[in-house]
C-alpha cells in the first residue's frame, strides 16, 4: 500500500515539524515542508501530493491564497491549519475550495480524521468532475454523429439508420471513434 504524500507549509518552524513527526508516525510520506506561501504553491504543483496542509498565515502567499489558486485545477486535497476560527476566515476558506480546517493547537485526534475527509471529499469532487467531463465528451459526439448523419441524408438520401450505420461501420473498420468519423464526413472526406 503506497503512503499518502503531504506537503506541509507552516511558516513556524517548531509547529512545523511537530507537524512531521506526526505524520509520520501516522503512516503518512511527508515530501516536502516550506515556510511560504508561494514556495508552498511550486511545491504542490510539482510534487503532486496527496494532501497539502497549510497554516493561514504565511509570507509570501496565505494558505487561503494558495487554495485559490489551485481550485479551477486543483491538484490534491487541501487542509489549512490555522490559529483563526472566525466565521468570515471559515468562509473564506470554503469559497477558496479548502477540503477540510483545523483550528491550533491540534491534536493528533484532530489532525488525522479531517486528512482523511479532506482526501475524501477532494477524491469525490474529482470523480465528479471527471464523470462531468466524460459525459460533456459523450454529448459532444453524439452531436457530431447526428450532423453527420443529417449531412448523409441531405447529401446522399439515406435513412437516419443507413446514415448511422455507415458511420458505425466506418469507425469500426478503421477503428476509429464514430466522432472522428463524423468529422471526416463533414470535412467531405467519406463518402457511402
Amino acid at each position: 500500500m503506497t503512503k499518502t504524500r503531504v506537503v506541509i507549509a507552516e511558516d513556524e518552524a517548531i509547529i512545523r515539524l511537530d507537524l512531521k513527526e506526526i505524520l509520520e508516525e501516522e503512516g503518512y510520506e511527508v515530501v516536502g515542508e516550506t515556510g511560504r506561501g508561494d514556495s508552498a504553491l511550486e511545491m504542490i504543483r510539482a510534487l503532486q501530493p496527496d494532501i497539502a496542509i497549510l497554516d493561514i498565515k504565511m509570507p509570501g502567499m496565505d494558505g487561503v491564497a494558495v487554495a485559490k489558486q489551485l481550485k479551477d485545477n486543483p491538484v490534491c486535497a487541501i487542509l489549512l491549519l490555522t490559529a483563526f476560527s472566525g466565521r468570515d476566515v471559515v468562509e473564506q476558506a470554503r469559497d477558496a475550495g479548502v477540503h477540510a480546517y483545523v483550528v491550533k493547537p491540534f491534536q493528533k485526534s484532530d489532525l488525522v480524521p479531517n486528512i482523511e475527509m479532506a482526501i475524501g471529499r477532494f477524491t469525490d469532487l474529482k470523480n465528479i468532475v471527471d464523470q462531468r467531463d466524460l459525459l460533456e465528451d459523450q454529448l459532444e459526439s453524439r452531436k457530431l454523429v447526428d450532423r453527420a448523419k443529417g449531412f448523409l441524408i441531405d447529401n446522399f438520401g439515406l435513412t437516419e439508420s443507413e446514415s448511422f450505420a455507415f458511420i458505425q461501420r466506418t469507425a469500426m473498420s478503421g477503428r476509429e471513434r464514430m466522432s472522428d468519423v463524423a468529422l471526416r464526413v463533414l470535412a467531405g472526406e467519406l463518402r457511402p
